[in-house]
């Protein structure tokens, strides 16, 4: 079964390393043009070179996630380059891990209403579209979270949302569904740094893990592209695990 995305238009927030650019350059080999955006300009630049490389028309926006204005004018912009919007990607994360206030403002603003403000924004898009919108969550949605207490209680009321979205969307015949991914490792992402950082954490959760090795971003992108595509025509309100076994 081939997944074509020629001719939609993809949005992806918090598209610019590891999960985000993995999903971003995956629909742009499948033909769609993205828009992605990100804090970082150097990382959102290099992200946007690539996808242009593989031809397709490409939009980049330096965004604060955790600025509700900033994420309306990112969306009508991202709209207006690419001629509409089909697919609503929210994948940005502050990893709020502090339990203070500090810790549970940075994972409300960007991890829950980020998704709130982006998939408002482009809904005029998306009921034009019938389109599709992915959340990720987190396997700390599923479990307790001691490390990181706001991560994982935003990240469970990102799963909550994202029904509530299906549940709202589906007479626009708009599908909702979520992420939670596993440890994903990439170059310069959390579980890089805490393989030096925090080797016996590191070490713990690999053995936890019966592949015997953490996640890629490529495989997180695979389901979004599934979630997003006409083979998942029937699936909305779902949230699928990409973990390879780590919550056994």
């Amino acid at each position: 079964m081939i997944i074509d995305f020629t001719g939609k238009r993809a949005v992806i927030c918090g598209g610019s390393r590891g999960i985000g650019r993995s999903i971003a350059l995956g629909f742009a080999a499948a033909g769609a043009d993205v828009s992605i955006c990100a804090r970082g300009p150097e990382a959102l630049e290099h992200t946007r070179a690539e996808i242009a490389a593989l031809g397709r028309r490409v939009h980049a926006g330096s965004v604060d996630l955790g600025d509700a204005a900033a994420i309306r004018g990112y969306i009508a912009d991202a709209a207006a380059t690419l001629g509409g919007i089909d697919v609503l990607v929210n994948n940005a994360s502050a990893f709020g891990s502090t339990d203070d206030e500090a810790g549970w403002m940075a994972s409300m603003a960007v991890d829950m209403l980020a998704i709130v403000h982006a998939t408002q924004a482009a809904l005029p898009f998306l009921q034009e579209a019938r389109g599709s919108v992915i959340n990720t969550s987190s396997i700390s949605a599923l479990r307790a979270a001691a490390r990181q207490p706001p991560y994982g209680a935003i990240k469970a009321a990102v799963i909550h949302y994202t029904n509530t979205q299906a549940a709202l969307y589906a007479r626009d015949g708009i599908r909702v569904n979520g992420i939670a991914p596993g440890s994903i490792e990439f170059p310069g992402g959390v579980w890089d740094r805490r393989k030096t950082e925090n080797p016996s954490l590191y070490n713990a959760v690999l053995r936890s893990i019966p592949f015997g090795r953490l996640g890629h971003p490529e495989e997180i992108a695979s389901v979004a592209l599934f979630l997003a595509s006409p083979l998942a025509s029937w699936v909305t309100g779902q949230t699928i695990v990409v973990e390879g076994g780590q919550l056994l």
